[in-house]
C-alpha cells in the first residue's frame, strides 16, 4: 500500500472509532474528516463533490420534506392508533405487526422512505403504551434492509446489480425473495425471545389505549386525503422510476414539492423536521469512502475477496456473501458493490459462470447493512428520530444486537444459496 492508500484508510479507521465512542456527533466527525481528505490532496474539491451520492442525499431530503408534511394531518396518529387496535395493544404483537409492515413497504420503497413513515407511527404508539421505542426502531432497522434485498428496487446495490447484469424485478423475487421470507421467519422468532417475551405493558394503558378513536387524531382531513393520495403516487414513483428513466431523487423532491404546493403547508415548518444533521453525515461519510475509492483501498479489497478463492466459483460465493455483508457493516455498499461489478464482468468475460456470484453479492452486500448503525442509510435516520425525540440509540449499543444478528441472516442466505446453486 502507498501512502495516500494508507492515509486515506487510517482517516476512516479513526472517523469509525470516533464515531463507535460517541465522544464527538457523528456528523462533526464526517465532516472533519472529509475536510482531512482534502486538504491533505487525498482527493481534491472537484472530485470529492462527484463522491458526494447527490441522488441518495435527495432522497433522504426529499422524503424528510415530504414526511414533515404528512405528519401535519395526523396520519401517522391515525395509523398507531389503528395497529394498537388490530394488536389489541399488546407490545409484541404491535412489534411483529411493525416489523412485517416495514419488510414489505422495503421491498418496494426506498428503504429510507419506509422508516421515515414507520418511524413517527412507532413513536406514538410507543408512547400512548408508555413503552421504550429503543426495541421497535432496532428490529425495524434490520426489517427495512432484509426486506429491500427482496426486490430490484428495494436497496441501491440490487439496482445496480440488476443493471450491470441484466436482471429484472421477477428474477429478483425468484432467488432473493424466497431468502428473505426464510430469513424474516426466523427473525421474528429471534426477536420474540430477545424482546417480545419480556415486554410488559399496564393494563389500565392498554385499556386506555383500546378506548381511544383514531379519528380523533386526525388534525387536518384534507391534507391526510392529499397524503394518503401522494404516498400511493410516491409508491408507484419508486417501482417505476427505472422505466421512467428518472433517479430516486426526483421522484423524492418531486413528491416533496408537489405535496408543499397543493396543501399550501407552511415551508419553514416543514424544513425545520429535516433531520440536518443526518444529512451532513452522509455528505462526509461519502467523501471519506470515496477517498479510499479514489485511492484503490476498496479495490484492493475487492479484488482480496475474489482471489483468496484460487478463481473457484462455489468457494468465491461463499467468500463473497460473508465478504461483502462485512464490509457493508462499515463502508457504504454503494461504492463496494460499484467495485465488484466491474470485477464481475471481467470473470464473465473471461468465460466464467458468475451467476451465483452476482446474487452472492446482492444478499450480502443489503444484509450486511444490519451489522452496526452507520451500515445502510436507513439505520441513520431511524437513529436519528430516535434520539431527537429522547431515546439515543449508542454504536455499542446497536452493535452488539445487530452484528451477530446480521452474521446470522448471511448464514441463512449463504445456505440458501448453497442449495440454489450447489458445486459443480
Amino acid at each position: 500500500m502507498d501512502v495516500s492508500q494508507i492515509t486515506s484508510l487510517a482517516i476512516f479507521l479513526i472517523a469509525l472509532a470516533v464515531i463507535i465512542s460517541e465522544k464527538v456527533h457523528r456528523a462533526v466527525v464526517a465532516l472533519v474528516g472529509a475536510a482531512l481528505i482534502m486538504m491533505l490532496g487525498l482527493v481534491p474539491f472537484d472530485e470529492a463533490l462527484v463522491h458526494i451520492d447527490f441522488n441518495t442525499l435527495g432522497v433522504l431530503f426529499g422524503m424528510m420534506l415530504f414526511i414533515s408534511v404528512v405528519k401535519m394531518s395526523g396520519l401517522f396518529e391515525y395509523l398507531a392508533v389503528t395497529c394498537a387496535h388490530i394488536a389489541k395493544g399488546q407490545p409484541w404483537m404491535i412489534m411483529m405487526l411493525f416489523v412485517l409492515l416495514t419488510a414489505v413497504l422495503s421491498a418496494f420503497l426506498d428503504n429510507v422512505t419506509t422508516v421515515l413513515l414507520v418511524g413517527p407511527m412507532t413513536l406514538n404508539i410507543c408512547k400512548m403504551l408508555k413503552v421504550n421505542p429503543v426495541p421497535y426502531f432496532i428490529t425495524e432497522i434490520m426489517a427495512s434492509n432484509i426486506g429491500g434485498t427482496a426486490t430490484l428496487i428495494g436497496d441501491p446495490p440490487n439496482i445496480m446489480i440488476g443493471s450491470a447484469a441484466g436482471y429484472t424485478f421477477a428474477d429478483f423475487i425468484a432467488i432473493d425473495a424466497p431468502a428473505v421470507v426464510i430469513i424474516l421467519a426466523v427473525i421474528l422468532v429471534l426477536f420474540y425471545f430477545l424482546y417480545g417475551r419480556k415486554m410488559t405493558v399496564d393494563v389500565r394503558d392498554v385499556n386506555e389505549v383500546l378506548q381511544l378513536r383514531a379519528t380523533d387524531y386526525i388534525k387536518d382531513k384534507r391534507l391526510m386525503a392529499i397524503s394518503v393520495g401522494m404516498i400511493a403516487l410516491v409508491v408507484a414513483g419508486f417501482m417505476l422510476h427505472g422505466a421512467l428513466g428518472w433517479e430516486s431523487c426526483v421522484i423524492a423532491l418531486g413528491a416533496a414539492g408537489l405535496i408543499l404546493l397543493i396543501s399550501r403547508a407552511p415551508i419553514d415548518e416543514a424544513l425545520a423536521n429535516v433531520e440536518w444533521t443526518t444529512l451532513l453525515f452522509f455528505a462526509g461519510l461519502f467523501i471519506i469512502v470515496g477517498a479510499m475509492t479514489a485511492t484503490g483501498v476498496i479495490d484492493m479489497l475487492a479484488t482480496w475477496l475474489v482471489s483468496v478463492t484460487g478463481g473457484d466459483v462455489f468457494l468465491t460465493m461463499l467468500v463473497l456473501v460473508f465478504g461483502s455483508a462485512v464490509v457493508s457493516a462499515f463502508l457504504d455498499n454503494i461504492p463496494f458493490v460499484a467495485t465488484m461489478i466491474p470485477i464481475l464482468t471481467s470473470m464473465q468475460a473471461a468465460g466464467m459462470d458468475v451467476t451465483p456470484l452476482w446474487w452472492a453479492v446482492s444478499l450480502g452486500a443489503c444484509l450486511g447493512g444490519n451489522g452496526s448503525l452507520i451500515g445502510a442509510s436507513a439505520n441513520v435516520v431511524l437513529s436519528d428520530i430516535s434520539r431527537k425525540n429522547g431515546y439515543t440509540i449508542t454504536f455499542a449499543q446497536y452493535f452488539k444486537v445487530g452484528f451477530p444478528i446480521m452474521l446470522l441472516t448471511v448464514v441463512i442466505a449463504a445456505i440458501y444459496l448453497v442449495f440454489r446453486f450447489p458445486p459443480a
